[in-house]
Order: structure tokens, then sequence, then C-alpha cells
């Protein structure tokens, strides 16, 4: 063979191998961020990605750190359904902290500036409002109002209108259902003549949401706000779904890596320290993410029925209704014990933690600004 030719086989080879790389899953988060610290560890990406919705703030920021420093990520977006002004600046900070300076973020209204308060058992700390003045930056910073958010469903609609079609975006609800059954109900707009309904069948691949118990329970995120918006989504959504339960998580704990072994300064263990005082936390939210960027590849998952679907009733509990029909909807279950996945969870959530960490000095501590605040 020529030296011209070898040169041509080559070019040809790198370029097919281009072609096949994959592109990054597109997401959408929607996240309460107000009171657990699991949901912060997902967004590591470009623009026409994956949707998340996330209610427990703890865990929701490990599930947005996942989720921000995921190069398999492409973040798209980032709505806020709980109407607290410091749970949208807690989500711009994380998201300018790893990589995100400019997605969009949206949030319901009315705002307030509510504060979390543990009156249920006493032993959680806030942490939103500290990780959103001490971490500021991003399209919301601490100098500007959360007014500036977007109206969520908004968001919703100019996002996913501006995908292309073919099902390529993954809503992933880590919390209340408010923004997804507005969505759902919307109707023509400046940004497309769909119906909500239409730009879901349109633009969204998948629903990922954490919430429910399996076969059947009565849980938190189904009702903790409002039971009846739940049921509207769950019992109307006709696309693929898939639920992780709170028994997937219940006994999965993490977050005790990242705040002994992480960044000291890091925005996410920092929430962790605030939150739980040093204690691991439940891993709801991000075990729910992780389903979203791996999907059923490796060792983590498996699907916990074949058939069937969910339903919820007006007071929020569901139950898993057995019908050979319907084979688009799943629950999740582990392939692994839950100590085996505990470790896993802790491993990814420490990775993540020293990704894109452009304010850390070269040995890894914390931006002086903010020692200096903290006395250290």
């Amino acid at each position: 063979m020529s030296y011209a030719l070898l040169i041509i086989s080559l070019i040809s080879l790198i370029v097919h191998r281009s072609d096949c790389t994959p592109s990054p899953k597109r997401l959408i988060i929607d996240t309460d961020l107000f009171s657990d610290v699991e949901s912060v560890k997902h967004s590591h990406s470009s623009l026409c990605s994956l949707q998340l919705t996330t209610t427990k703030i703890q865990s929701d920021i490990g599930a947005l750190l996942l989720a921000a420093t995921s190069p398999s990520i492409d973040l798209l977006a980032v709505n806020v359904n709980y109407p607290s002004s410091y749970s949208a600046l807690a989500a711009s900070s994380v998201l300018a902290h790893f990589g995100h300076p400019n997605t969009p973020i949206g949030i319901t209204r009315p705002l307030s500036n509510d504060t979390f308060f543990d009156s249920w058992f006493f032993t959680l700390g806030e942490y939103a409002s500290k990780v959103a003045y001490h971490f500021p930056g991003g399209t919301l910073s601490w100098d500007r109002h959360a007014e500036d958010a977007w109206d969520p469903v908004a968001l919703y609609r100019k996002t996913l209108a501006g995908c292309p079609d073919g099902n390529g975006v993954t809503i992933v609800s880590i919390g209340y259902m408010d923004n997804i059954s507005a969505l759902m109900n919307s109707t023509s707009d400046g940004h497309s003549p769909l119906s909500g309904e239409e730009l879901i069948a349109a633009k969204v691949s998948e629903l990922v949401v954490m919430g429910g118990q399996y076969p059947r329970g009565r849980e938190y995120n189904f009702w903790g706000r409002n039971a009846s918006l739940t049921a509207h989504v769950v019992n109307n959504w006709k696309w693929p779904v898939v639920y992780a339960g709170f028994e997937l998580g219940e006994n999965v704990k993490s977050g005790k890596r990242l705040m002994t072994e992480g960044p000291q300064g890091n925005p996410a263990s920092m929430a962790y320290k605030w939150y739980t005082y040093g204690e691991p936390r439940e891993s709801w939210d991000p075990l729910t993410v992780l389903y979203a960027i791996d999907g059923l590849d490796g060792d983590l998952f498996e699907y916990g029925n074949e058939v069937g679907y969910n339903f919820v009733h007006q007071d929020g509990l569901n139950e898993w209704i057995y019908d050979e029909r319907v084979k688009n909807q799943h629950f999740l279950t582990l392939k692994m014990s839950e100590e085996k996945a505990s470790g896993e969870v802790e491993r990814r959530l420490l990775d993540a933690s020293w990704v894109r960490s452009p304010n850390y000095n070269q040995d890894k501590s914390a931006p002086k600004t903010f020692m200096k605040k903290q006395g250290i």
C-alpha cells in the first residue's frame, strides 16, 4: 500500500470512529433543592439534553453534582419546584461551580424567602441559603434576585422546542410534580405551536421519577406538596417512564466520603456537612440520577417488572397494576447488595466532587475568600 493510501485509510478510520462516538444524553432537572442534599451531582455538557425534578434537598445536591460532572450528560436546564428564592440561588451556585454558569433556571411562583427547619426529627440543618451565599455565581448569583429565574413551564417549552425531534430528552423528576403537570397542561405559545403533551411526545425519550414505593406504598414526593398533581402526571403519562421508589435508596447511605475526602470548600460537600453534620444520608436522588445517566448498563440496576403501570390515588398512595398490555413503564430494583450500592454511590459522588474545580488552589484547598469567611 502506498504512503498516500495509508494516510487516506487512517483518516477514514478516524472519521468513522468519530461518527460512532455517542452524543451526550440530554437532560433537564426539576428540583426543589430545599431540604435534602442528595440532589447536587448531575451537570456537565451543552444545551439539548436531560430534565430532572427533585424534592429532597440534600439528596438533590448529590444528584445535581452527578449530573453536572458527567461527561455523558448534556444538561439543558434546571427547574425548581419549591418556591424558595434560596433554592433557585443554591441551584445557580452549584451549577456555576461545576462548569454550568449559563444553564437557565426556572422556579415555581410566588416566591418566598423560606428556609428549611427540621420539625420532624430536629437533627438536620439548613443549607440552601448557605450554599447560595458562600458560593455565588451563575445566572442567579447572590447579588441578583431569584425573580430573574424563568417561569418553569416557559423554560420547559423553550428548551424542548429547541431540541431536535426524535425523543432525545430525558426528564428526571426528583421531587414534586407541579412543573411537569403544568407542562402537560400547557398550550401553544411563542416557543412552539405544539401543546405540552405534543411537545413531550415529539421531544422526550423517557421520564425518570424518584417517587412512590413498589409495588405499593405512600412516599413523600408523591403526597407531600400536591398529591392531585402527582396523580395527574403519573396516571396520564403515556410515554416511557421509570420509577425509583423509596425502597431503592432507603438503606443505601452515601455522602460520608464526599464530606471527609472531597475538596475542602466544595459546595456539594459543604451542603452535606451543613445538612447532616457529618452523617451519611439515604441515596434516593443520586441513585435516580445514576440510572438517568447509565440506564441498565453496569451492575447497579435492573427492572423489577416486565409489564404493568403505576397508579396514584388522590391521597398520594401508589400501587403497581400488572397489565400485560403496558410494557413502557418500569420500577427499579438493585442488582447488587445495598452495602455494595452504597460503596458505588460514595465513589461516584467523591469522583464527581473533584471534577471541574476551577476555584480551588493547586493544592485543592478551598477558595481563599471562602476560607476567610469561615475562619479556616
